[in-house]
């Protein structure tokens, strides 16, 4: 326990200790027996009283009760000896929870007997075991759990249980359970938009003055913090998800065409046509970035209109690793047949998100900003141009800069293009800045200059203040908000080493942010190959940056190109929405396996991967439990690669993360030299079997 200090064991501390575990077995033996044979006899729940007062985690005794409960009260008919019964049962409760007050079992317990309603509540013995309890112990969040349980259970007013966590607070305000009640509760008042509680902007001031109180007298404590943090991001946040972005962008004209020996290079790139490789492939890929993650996009709340999409099943998809159903990035594929090719040059398609109830934020908030937007694809007059695109006819050598000369003005390609868009200016977007900018006020004021706490909050607070900026023209002020967060974040990595690589990864969203912010500085890092025999490709490099994390991929799901080089990356996790990525490279960072690929998986327009010299295999693992289930997908299912790898005589454990990566992606060129797995043997073996489509491997031709 917290606070008791250590003492040396004598001889008699472990005949105890062994005394004690005799009796546990014992006791476990007799429940279980009775468990099985469903015998519920006074006897029998006396003995499992007495296993649950020496270990409230038996988890089978608890069920056991529950079992006898329900078998003694069905031939009951007497109200008092059912009241009876259940206050037993609630007794049994309160020897475990003094035996341990954290105990999951006895917990859950209790509010199944509650949930039974075989006797009216007794809200008053309720409350004043939970105030027993909070004054020994006023952070058990058990407690709190079963408090707001209670208290929706008799019908307590949320107004009354918000003053009760004010009562906690002035007991302590180290109290981080009562704080975070209090969130919870502000919450649902807020959005049920209860009496007093109609005016964010009252009511995020109130909040902000009380915390900034207690922060002020005891910097060092995190209670505070925390729900300062989830302050700043209730003030910060827009009030519903928005779309932010969208590949197609609006009036966008995409095509597919090669360059030939005689074309004239600055006509090629002052057309007003983007370059869509995915269409030598008759694929269409579109893409919508919204704010925040959202779930419930289906074909009736985001509607298409196209001849292309006529009769053909249309289904949108989450963009994330993760199975939440939730995410930023959500993408479609139109298929366009051999039919359609013949049939037009040139179509348009429409697409039209209305205010829907059913696209939803994690926090419960509705879309309800319409969108609407058209783009056209064109076929060229003689389809096999489009065969003849070849992008791989000799391998990519990314460190020669010949390779990625450009030719004509970038701008005029297709960056003018590039749909960058911000969140649209809300009218509450005032309050929200001056709320913040008071904030900034004090906390640089705060006479603690070494306090970690008060560095990052200050921080968040101006990118906060910078993103409210971004949605107008304030681009200076932004500037310096900005550049004062990466101070504070180079301060922080060396005040608090421990979390180094989290104050990476944020200081390496701020400088993304801040190289694509406007077309201005984001064309430094852009230009476009040209190529004879290929197709124009818009390329980006990042290179030499220091970064550690990717982020505003949003503004980049044109870029068809891109050169992350030379970092610190140790995942590509948002690159899963550059769906028109064709080539990528990302050599000298710190991946430390394939599993931190996996993002790459979903671009389905990738043919060209250079992870070499990362750390790559430098970090074993224990895979054997990875065998049948997919590590990437959290699932089981069959694999007919780890078979086929296996008939190679290929040792599946040692390469099943490389086997699930390559059977889920079709490139042509991959470099993976210089990383601890290329020199396993079997390795060539295990990617020349999973990748038929490779022409390149390190630099040297496969067949």
């Amino acid at each position: 326990m917290h606070g008791q200090p250590r003492r040396p064991k004598k001889p008699e501390d472990d005949a105890a200790a062994a005394s004690k575990a005799a009796k546990l077995r014992e006791l476990q033996i007799q429940v279980l027996q009775n468990h099985h044979t469903s015998t519920y006899t006074e006897e029998a729940l006396g003995l499992s009283f007495k296993l649950l007062e020496i270990n409230p985690e038996a988890y089978t005794a608890w069920n056991y009760r529950k079992l006898a409960l329900q078998h003694n009260l069905k031939d009951l008919s007497d109200r008092e000896a059912i009241k009876s019964s259940v206050d037993n049962e609630l007794r049994v409760v309160e020897a475990a929870l003094r035996a341990n007050p954290k105990s999951y079992g006895a917990w859950y317990h209790r509010k199944w007997l509650l949930n039974q309603k075989h006797t009216p509540v007794d809200s008053k013995r309720e409350f004043g075991l939970l105030d027993k309890l909070l004054k020994v112990d006023a952070r058990n969040f058990h407690g709190w759990n079963y408090r707001r349980f209670l208290a929706k259970f008799t019908g307590v007013a949320e107004e009354d249980e918000l003053k009760y966590t004010m009562v906690k607070i002035c007991d302590n305000f180290s109290n981080y359970s009562a704080w975070h009640n209090r969130s919870i509760l502000l919450s649902n008042l807020l959005i049920q938009q209860s009496k007093g509680f109609e005016s964010k902007q009252k009511i995020f001031k109130e909040e902000f003055d009380l915390v900034t109180q207690a922060l002020f007298t005891d910097p060092s404590d995190q209670s505070g913090w925390f729900y300062h943090l989830w302050l700043l991001a209730q003030t910060s946040s827009p009030e519903n998800p928005q779309l932010i972005a969208s590949w197609p962008c609006n009036d966008a004209k995409l095509s597919l065409f090669p360059i030939r020996k005689n074309d004239d290079l600055n006509m090629v790139s002052s057309s007003s046509s983007i370059c869509c490789y995915s269409l030598k492939d008759r694929i269409i890929p579109i893409v919508l970035y919204f704010d925040e993650p959202v779930k419930g996009l289906n074909p009736s709340n985001v509607k298409l209109n196209s001849d292309l999409v006529i009769g053909k099943d249309i289904q949108w998809r989450p963009l994330s690793v993760t199975d939440s159903g939730y995410s930023n990035c959500w993408v479609t594929y139109l298929e366009i047949t051999d039919k359609e090719c013949s049939s037009s040059q040139q179509f348009s398609v429409e697409l039209c998100i209305p205010c829907s109830d059913d696209i939803v934020s994690r926090s419960g908030s509705h879309c309800n900003c319409p969108v609407d937007f058209t783009f056209t694809i064109e076929q060229s007059n003689n389809n096999d141009k489009a065969q003849d695109i070849d992008l791989f006819h000799e391998p990519i050598s990314w460190s020669c800069s010949e390779s990625f000369r450009s030719d004509g003005n970038p701008s005029c390609v297709a960056f003018d293009q590039l749909n960058i868009t911000t969140t649209v200016v809300q009218e509450n977007s005032k309050w929200h800045l001056e709320g913040l900018s008071a904030q900034i006020d004090l906390f640089r004021e705060l006479p603690d200059e070494n306090s970690k706490f008060a560095k990052l909050t200050l921080a968040r607070l101006l990118l906060a203040c910078a993103a409210i900026k971004s949605r107008g023209n304030s681009l200076i002020e932004r500037k310096g908000y900005c550049e004062e967060a990466l101070g504070l974040f180079s301060d922080l990595i060396n005040l608090d080493p421990s979390h180094k690589r989290y104050y990476e990864d944020e200081r390496s969203l701020v400088l993304m942010d801040q190289l694509t912010c406007t077309m201005e500085t984001f064309t430094k890092y852009c230009s476009v190959q040209l190529k004879s025999n290929s197709a124009p490709l818009n390329h980006v490099q990042l290179c030499r940056l220091s970064l550690t994390r990717i982020g505003f991929t949003e503004r980049m799901l044109c870029v068809q190109m891109l050169d992350l080089s030379h970092n610190s990356l140790r995942s590509v996790e948002g690159l899963e929405a550059l769906q028109q990525l064709v080539r990528l490279n990302i050599s000298n960072n710190q991946m430390s396996s394939f599993t931190s690929l996996e993002p790459l998986t979903k671009i389905v327009s990738l043919k060209a991967l250079d992870v070499s010299f990362n750390q790559i295999g430098a970090h074993p693992i224990d895979t054997t439990r990875y065998i049948c289930p997919s590590p990437f997908s959290h699932k089981v299912q069959p694999c007919a690669a780890f078979e086929e790898c296996r008939r190679k005589n290929v040792d599946v454990e040692e390469f099943w993360d490389a086997i699930l990566f390559l059977k889920s992606v079709n490139l042509v060129q991959l470099d993976i030299k210089g990383n601890a797995v290329a020199d396993k043997d079997n390795l060539r073996t295990v990617v020349k079997a999973l990748s038929p489509s490779l022409k390149w491997l390190d630099g040297t031709c496969v067949h």
